[in-house]
């Protein structure tokens, strides 16, 4: 599905609204609500120190393992602005987390969960895998020291030392105890990572 705003083009999986639609014959909806409005959170922050710095997306794509703003000007940055841009997703989590909560000390019960969403999608985001904003910061100040393709190769050898022995043990805690949200996560970031399009910077 594609619509335009102002001079950006939006892209909506069609893979993504089968979700929204399984979410809502499972129950859990609102449980989905919460987490879409973290992930909003997220891209918004990306998106205005983005546009602070004079650089607007021209193509936004939204899909069922990934969310790409697309400006065409990454390679033209200077590393500090895009170190700014990647950084202030989890940050814009962070605080909205941090505003949630301190609601929820007095007595806004019914923020709670919209808090622990932004603390879930910011600290996610941080784990150090190519296709998140960690591994994309890992990347960039990598590359400030060591050649881009030892940073690529350094940032490889980081998601996959990350990602084998959390799938191992989301294996394992599914065979003893059913709980599969360990797998889950595992399987979205490799599924992450193979529909990522700009690996790195």
């Amino acid at each position: 599905m594609k619509f335009k705003i102002a001079k950006t083009q939006f892209e909506v999986s069609y893979t993504l609204l089968c979700l929204v639609a399984v979410c809502i014959i499972l129950g859990v909806f609102k449980s989905f609500v919460w987490c879409a409005a973290a992930v909003a959170v997220h891209e918004c922050g990306h998106l205005t120190v983005m546009i602070y710095c004079g650089y607007f997306p021209k193509r936004i794509k939204i899909a069922l393992f990934s969310i790409d703003i697309i400006d065409g000007e990454r390679q033209r940055r200077s590393v500090r602005k895009n170190l700014l841009i990647i950084f202030f997703g989890p940050f814009a989590n962070f605080i909205c987390f941090l505003v949630c909560f301190l609601l929820y000390l007095r007595g806004i019960d019914y923020v709670l969960p919209f808090a622990a969403a932004n603390a879930s999608v910011g600290l996610f985001n941080l784990l150090p895998v190519m296709s998140l904003d960690g591994g994309q910061l890992a990347y960039l100040l990598l590359s400030r020291g060591i050649s881009q393709d030892k940073a690529e190769k350094a940032v490889d050898a980081l998601t996959f030392a990350f990602i084998f022995p959390l799938a191992a043990m989301g294996f394992w805690l599914m065979l003893e105890s059913k709980n599969v949200s360990l797998l889950f996560v595992s399987v979205y970031l490799v599924f992450s990572l193979l529909f990522k399009g700009n690996r790195y910077y």
